[in-house]
């Protein structure tokens, strides 16, 4: 018991000596932490100056690990050259495109700065590669903000890497050949013109073949017996001049019965077959080609699981979206239109060179208002057909959803037309002028108008026309109760309606062909559905309708075939 105190002090004893130790460690090293802490620290204005590629590389994964892509892009935007190229060498790309969209932000900054800088040479960045990445993230299912973010990417990458546009549009072309070529492995024609499969016609027509080919070998075997062993010499051209009659007369008997066996009608369709064989080995040779490209592309995309066509039909699709979204292609003007251009404006002053100019923003609206026509069916529609294919109700009449959209773009043509023409009635009524005049004022008033709503066709409330297109098709569908609870399809309404409006108040006005009659295919306004029958052109259904301007097609319709 007497020494349990005595070790209780000494334990006390060391651990106060302890302490002082510590605290005066920590008095000493303070100074040099702070000292290091200074050397570390940003700069008072908060900007980094980084001339280290390494340290900027190091900066801009440190930023990207933390998602902070637009502290990263501020990095990038202060590069130098040199600086910038060093970093592009030895950036992964890989890494920033398995987070995209999120890092568009960074990758726009790089494509943009390069742009800017216009160094020579291009250093290599892969571009390719992440184009076909944004292609595989709008061939997705994909949330409603992808386009938003990714967009002055895009852009960007249109502005550094014009040749990508051609690239894709090889790419987009290809998919959708590879999906009208599988429509080809349908059924075929027999010698009597009866449906059978590919494979059994040509069984079929092999036997005819071997069949026929045994009863002329039998008679060349019958014919031998007299021409095996003949001399040559009774061949020569002057015995052959010195046959009689009778001999001539058997010749031909023999060589007819041959041609007879032969040449038969039924015979010839073999070439036939094997060229559709030949066909079909190359198109689904197209196929496996395109899904391997795919596959390439998207190592998720489970093609063992998924319709071929379907798996084309999106990747296209996305092709079409980015292509869509890089804006419009800038084509340099060329030296001849440049140079009317100048002399117009010397001759005619300003009010000249306005006008040139005026004319060239016009068509160019025009083609914007094209593509907005194209991307209305191929994204809008693919978006509203994919929401009715969810309505339990609307799950086995597939021809019923394709008609409901063509009737709601139709409406919309139709009522904006109408509406457009009232407004310049009820102007005509309010300023006491005749409905029915044709007087020099009432016309230039009617001008007027119409100018006013061509301006204005963008602000120009359609809330009505759009609640009368939808009523419209709900009136006449009420036994589908479904489709008023379907946000998709109002979304849809309401784009066709404000589409329609800005075409039909063009300087130009943009019309639909409204020649609907099922009647054979015509080339120069009407495009064949990929999944049609390729081998007829009647037409069995308008699944989009032709845009046209001034009787000339600025869109083809879509039909099934």
């Amino acid at each position: 018991m007497s020494m349990e105190p005595k070790l209780l002090k000494q334990l006390l004893l060391k651990n106060h000596q302890d302490a002082i130790y510590q605290n005066q460690c920590q008095s000493l090293c303070l100074p040099m932490a702070d000292s290091r802490e200074r050397i570390r620290g940003p700069s008072r204005d908060g900007r980094e100056f980084l001339t280290s590629p390494r340290q900027v590389l190091r900066r801009l994964m440190l930023l990207s690990e933390g998602r902070q892509y637009r502290e990263a892009a501020g990095v990038v935007g202060r590069l130098g050259p040199s600086v910038l190229h060093s970093v592009i060498a030895e950036l992964p790309i890989d890494l920033l495109l398995e987070h995209l969209p999120h890092s568009a932000y960074l990758l726009e900054s790089f494509y943009t700065r390069l742009t800017t800088l216009n160094s020579t040479p291009k250093p290599d960045v892969p571009s390719e590669t992440v184009v076909w990445q944004l292609v595989r993230l709008f061939a997705n299912p994909h949330e409603p903000g992808l386009r938003q973010r990714c967009s002055k990417l895009m852009q960007a990458l249109a502005h550094y890497e014009p040749g990508l546009r051609q690239v894709l549009r090889e790419r987009r072309r290809s998919f959708d050949n590879a999906v009208q070529g599988l429509g080809v492995h349908g059924l075929t024609t027999d010698a009597s013109g009866q449906l059978i499969s590919l494979h059994v016609a040509l069984k079929a027509e092999l036997q005819r073949h071997v069949d026929t080919y045994k009863m002329a070998i039998h008679k060349l075997e019958e014919l031998s017996m007299v021409t095996s062993n003949q001399d040559p010499a009774h061949s020569s051209h002057q015995r052959l001049l010195a046959i009689n009659y009778g001999d001539i007369q058997q010749r031909l008997i023999d060589n007819k019965t041959l041609l007879t066996m032969l040449d038969k009608p039924a015979l010839k369709q073999l070439h036939t077959l094997v060229e559709n064989l030949s066909t079909r080995v190359e198109n689904d040779k197209e196929v496996l080609s395109c899904v391997g490209q795919v596959k390439r592309l998207d190592a998720q995309a489970h093609i063992e699981k998924r319709p071929a066509a379907g798996l084309l039909m999106n990747f296209s699709r996305g092709c079409e979206v980015v292509l869509h979204m890089m804006g419009p292609e800038s084509v340099p003007p060329s030296p001849l239109a440049a140079n009317k251009a100048t002399a117009a404006g010397s001759a005619g002053g300003s009010s000249c060179s306005d006008g040139y100019h005026s004319d060239d923003s016009a068509s160019e609206d025009g083609s914007e208002l094209v593509s907005h026509y194209r991307n209305l069916y191929i994204e809008n529609r693919a978006d509203a057909l994919e929401a009715l294919d969810s309505l339990p109700q609307l799950k086995h009449v597939h021809s019923l959803k394709a008609k409901i959209l063509f009737s709601m773009i139709v409406l919309s043509f139709r009522l904006c037309h109408g509406m457009r023409e009232r407004k310049v009635l009820e102007v005509r009524h309010v300023l006491n002028c005749a409905l029915d005049s044709s007087s020099e004022t009432a016309l230039a008033l009617d001008r007027s108008v119409r100018h006013h709503l061509h301006k204005t066709a963008e602000s120009f409330p359609l809330g009505e026309i759009e609640r009368s297109v939808f009523n419209q098709v709900l009136s006449t569908l009420h036994e589908y109760p479904c489709l008023e609870s379907c946000p998709p399809l109002t979304h849809f309404v309401s784009a066709c309606v404000r589409l329609a409006w800005r075409m039909i108040n063009q300087k130009a006005p943009y019309y639909l062909d409204t020649d609907f009659n099922l009647g054979f295919l015509r080339p120069e306004k009407h495009e064949r559905h990929p999944q049609s029958d390729r081998r007829s052109d009647l037409i069995k259904a308008f699944l989009w309708p032709a845009l046209m301007q001034n009787n000339r097609c600025a869109f083809k319709a879509v039909v099934a075939t």
